[in-house]
């Protein structure tokens, strides 16, 4: 696996560093700046051989093989991309005033398989193509994992009709005061970022389960179905 060019770690450095603290985060930027703290650490780890890589290969017996760390790494392998994206524009992501820009550049993009990325400079396609291979690695991952096929068939077309619907939302009168009070709540408007943090939740979801469920008894993946995030887990 490439280092990127991040300081490289020692492999007995602690496995935690790979762990992306969320608990009371729900601002999107401040999400999106975990992200960049978090995404080095983890590759470094990876590139070491302190982790299994990519997480859906692990076995209970490996360092962070347990259900919850598969879930949550294989969601950070996905959203790895946006902080890779070379020059940052985190408003097209997260700024109501911006979304509507970003959701018509996206729409014009024409989808791509690759999860090796080719950026730009310009962040507003950059993060398109960032988006696509975040869904494309998890697609990638579903083989690895022999997670359904059918839950992930036309990722990215079901993908895009979320974007259409969340278009709509954001032309409705009032959309940004709608978002602030959303925010206020603690709740996730549709904002890009959220829609999709959302998606690659649920996706990776399904890999964790995939993955694990050769050992895990009955009633550990019942609990990860019912759970919305890995932080439900702790």
């Amino acid at each position: 696996m490439a280092n990127f060019g991040w300081t490289r770690v020692n492999k007995s450095a602690p496995a935690e560093d790979a762990a992306i603290d969320l608990r009371g985060l729900t601002d999107p930027l401040a999400m999106l700046a975990a992200l960049d703290k978090v995404v080095p650490r983890y590759l470094d780890l990876a590139d070491n051989d302190v982790l299994v890589y990519p997480a859906c290969k692990r076995k209970p017996t490996d360092i962070l093989g347990d259900i919850r760390a598969i879930w949550e790494h294989t969601r950070l392998e996905a959203l790895r991309y946006i902080p890779m994206v070379p020059r940052q524009d985190t408003a097209l992501l997260a700024d109501p005033a911006r979304q509507a820009e970003m959701i018509d550049a996206f729409l014009r993009q024409q989808p791509h398989d690759n999860t090796v990325v080719d950026f730009t400079g310009k962040p507003i396609e950059d993060y398109g193509i960032a988006i696509y291979a975040a869904l494309n690695w998890l697609i990638h991952c579903c083989s690895l994992s022999g997670a359904d096929p059918q839950k992930f068939s036309g990722t990215l077309r079901n993908f895009r009709k979320v974007m259409v619907v969340a278009r709509q939302w954001w032309a409705l009168d009032g959309a940004a005061e709608r978002c602030a009070q959303m925010l206020a709540a603690r709740e996730r408007p549709p904002l890009v970022f959220f829609l999709l943090w959302a998606e690659c939740t649920n996706l990776a979801r399904e890999i964790a389960i995939a993955a694990y469920a050769s050992a895990a008894p009955d009633e550990s993946v019942a609990r990860v179905r019912s759970a919305l995030d890995p932080e439900d887990l702790n």
